[in-house]
């Protein structure tokens, strides 16, 4: 009076370790690669911001002539 194919109800079967290693390469690869857009997005950012300031210093400079220190008076 044994069910042999009722036992899996409670018994799960293995799983592959293969298929964990898979799925944990997978994730991993995934987190890589939206680091990796987020880097390269950030420093492009970065890269526009510093040339618009650069920009702006250089139009700054020469508009503004420099000015010369005054001379000190010896006793």
């Amino acid at each position: 009076m044994r069910d042999t194919g009722g036992n899996r109800l409670f018994k799960p079967e293995k799983k592959n370790p293969t298929d964990r290693a898979d799925q944990a390469t997978l994730a991993s690869r995934a987190i890589i690669e939206q680091e990796a857009a987020a880097r390269l997005k950030k420093t492009a950012r970065l890269k526009q911001l510093r040339l618009e300031k650069e920009a702006a210093e250089a139009a700054n400079a020469e508009a503004a002539p420099e000015k010369k220190k005054a001379a000190r008076k010896r006793k």
